[in-house]
């Protein structure tokens, strides 16, 4: 019924030239005196030939406007044929919107060009760089000096940062870079332990974890990389105490004894260059390690949560999926 009303508001004005003739046209006959069974047949006919024609009208105004919305409602309306146009102007709009595909997708193509050009670009630059940091690390951990242990910590944090550009590009990439495969979490969590190993014995934190044997069908790497992050967070926010790993089911949870995030701030912690009061004050905080966690886990069908309070520490828990869907 709106689909009529809005029919009829287009050809109001055509609809109003007709009844007007339509009137010109019964006055003028009556003017010589005929029947008035003879005007009123006249009109009649002539109400039912228009019946007809707008009739038809409207069949054909109703399967071009579902054409349209079809397109609207489609995700691929960029692909999908135009309706047939029925105008002149319909013809130029028609051509109109051929153009602007073209263009959009030579856009498409280009910033997926250069994405990949940037991408590659980075790759090749983390791997480089991280050869002579790797050197440096070797050197310095050789040596018991404070000082230079500090300095070895320093290059980890910055090696750390070099992946994280790599992984910030990665993010969103489609799901090709996902590969499921049956992954040990215990190793998965082991490894990352070894990693900052140095950092807990440099600010003498204690590590509690039990391991585990559970198996999960998920992607090794991200998976590393998100509890790499958590407990790299952690370690940076805890300046004594623990910090602890433990797996339940399908839960992985770093708990901290750490400085805790204000409550104001915790619906936030997950937003893209959010840093918090803790960021804010500490000036140290990028306010993307948590968001790259946030989009790591959407990336492996994984949820996260985070609970935290001031002066007691922050508690995130990791659930994996059942199995992961590439």
């Amino acid at each position: 019924m709106k689909l009529f009303f809005r029919f009829i508001r287009r050809y109001a004005l055509s609809a109003a030239t007709f009844l007007l003739f339509a009137g010109i046209f019964a006055y003028v006959l009556s003017l010589y005196d005929l029947h008035a069974e003879a005007v009123l047949y006249a009109s009649a006919l002539c109400i039912a030939v228009a019946a007809v024609i707008i009739s038809v009208k409207f069949i054909i105004f109703r399967r071009k406007y579902l054409a349209w919305q079809r397109l609207l409602d489609e995700t691929n309306a960029l692909i999908s044929p135009l309706p047939e146009p029925g105008t002149p102007e319909q013809k130029q709009i028609n051509e109109l919107i051929g153009l602007l595909r073209l263009k959009c997708t030579e856009a498409q193509q280009r910033y997926k060009n250069d994405k990949t050009d940037m991408l590659d670009y980075f790759t090749t630059w983390v791997h480089q760089i991280k050869i002579p940091i790797s050197v440096m690390q070797m050197d310095l951990s050789q040596s018991v000096n404070a000082e230079q242990q500090a300095l070895c910590a320093e290059l980890m944090r910055i090696e750390q940062y070099v992946e994280m550009v790599l992984y910030y590009f990665r993010l969103d990439e489609n799901s090709s870079d996902i590969v499921a495969a049956n992954v040990s979490v215990d190793g998965v969590i082991r490894r990352c332990v070894r990693k900052y190993a140095a950092v807990f014995i440099r600010k003498r934190l204690r590590l509690d974890y039990q391991g585990t044997d559970l198996t999960a069908v998920t992607d090794e790497k991200w998976l590393g990389f998100i509890i790499e992050q958590l407990l790299s967070n952690s370690i940076k926010y805890t300046d004594s105490g623990s910090v602890t790993v433990t797996v339940s089911e399908r839960n992985i949870t770093v708990t901290d004894t750490g400085i805790g995030i204000a409550p104001e701030d915790v619906p936030r912690v997950f937003e893209r260059g959010f840093t918090g009061c803790n960021g804010r004050a500490g000036n140290s905080s990028t306010g993307l390690g948590l968001y790259l966690v946030k989009k790591a886990c959407k990336k492996i069908g994984a949820g996260i949560s985070l609970q935290s309070t001031v002066g007691k520490g922050t508690s995130v828990t990791l659930t994996l999926p059942e199995k992961i869907i590439v």
